[in-house]
């Protein structure tokens, strides 16, 4: 089987490491063979977290690119697309772009709909408020990081499949050292999610000076706050680093506002952190309020008192941190691993490939 698949952007992202190119070696291996096309090059990424912007003087040679890679191959097996091909063009010419009679998986790990449903230009939301309901009545499955997501797509397709966004835990693993002590409470992330962890500085500065424990945050970029307190460590990501550096957490949290696109978020960092066996502490928002199982493998929290109640509970309790980091690596083990969910996605290939075959 010959797969063409396409996602925005290039190995630097999250997004097209975890929710495409780890499954590449799976995919192989039961001989479908996957041909990837990012749209936008090598550290465009970076640009972002950097706080720079895009660089709008690539991109029409980019969509150019994509348009010629759709048109010079119309015979693949089938098409695996994050999202979408050509973001801010109409459902109309990406649709017509496509090859005839080749079935389409799309991948969603977000809300993207809201991208459009709730521009800020109402040129945007006019053209393009339902371009994503026309590209899913075309889809043959599609793919969705939480139960929010399918619920929303199923509206439009049938075949929805909920495939988290996993990590490969023979390589994520726990620490092999003792934690720091103080502990250490940790957030994984992006500039764009750093907003989530803004209202709790103060909490994080107050528990810092009346215990010592420290905030570690990795890829909160340029724009976050250096000098909101002393227990503020800031470290840029790396994905030769990324595993090390959530190792050295104590706790892994995700706070998180409770707003439309937070609620289709996928939990990712939660996941991350169970394989490092740690606990985790979460805003009941979405997916968060599955994968973490309060009093389990962590704890929830809605209110300002009750992550401070949460923390100061981990924090004072090396026992209960254990117990929680053993239970949630399990849980990223059975549920949340590569090995669980890449069987899955052969499954669904092969099914929607032998169906167009039929």
């Amino acid at each position: 089987m010959r797969v063409l698949a396409f996602t925005r952007y290039d190995a630097d992202a999250a997004s097209t490491r975890y929710r495409l190119l780890q499954f590449l070696p799976a995919l192989h291996a039961a001989g479908i063979e996957v041909e990837w096309h990012p749209l936008l090059g090598h550290g465009h990424m970076k640009r972002l977290v950097d706080g720079q912007g895009a660089a709008k003087a690539s991109l029409p040679k980019s969509y150019a690119r994509r348009v010629a890679q759709l048109l010079a191959d119309r015979k693949p097996d089938l098409l695996w697309v994050y999202g979408e091909l050509l973001p801010l063009v109409p459902a109309s010419i990406e649709l017509a772009l496509m090859p005839r009679a080749v079935p389409v998986i799309y991948d969603w790990d977000d809300a993207f709909h809201l991208a459009y449903e709730t521009h800020r230009k109402p040129l945007v939301r006019q053209l393009l408020s339902d371009k994503f309901g026309r590209l899913l009545k075309r889809a043959s499955a599609v793919t969705c990081g939480n139960a929010y997501l399918r619920d929303h797509v199923g509206q439009w397709c049938d075949n929805v499949l909920v495939v988290p966004t996993v990590v490969d835990t023979d390589r994520w693993v726990p620490a092999a050292a003792p934690p720091e002590e103080p502990p250490v409470i940790g957030w994984i992330g992006s500039p764009s999610t750093w907003a989530n962890v803004r209202p709790l500085l103060p909490l994080l500065e107050r528990l810092h000076r009346e215990t010592g424990v420290r905030l570690r945050a990795i890829g909160a970029g340029a724009g976050a706050e250096p000098d909101s307190f002393p227990g503020l460590d800031l470290v840029e990501w790396s994905e030769a680093t990324e595993i090390a550096e959530v190792q050295r957490f104590s706790i892994g949290i995700m706070p998180l506002v409770d707003q439309a696109f937070e609620r289709g978020k996928s939990g990712f960092k939660l996941i991350q952190y169970m394989a490092c066996g740690l606990p985790i502490m979460a805003s009941p928002i979405g997916v968060n309020a599955t994968i973490v199982r309060d009093e389990a493998n962590g704890l929830l929290a809605s209110t300002e008192a009750e992550w401070e109640a949460g923390l100061r509970r981990l924090i004072a309790d090396a026992g209960l941190r254990t117990r929680f980091g053993q239970a949630g690596r399990v849980d990223a083990t059975q549920r949340y691993s590569l090995a669980s969910q890449a069987p899955r996605l052969v499954s669904l290939f092969r099914s929607v490939a032998g169906a167009s075959a039929r």
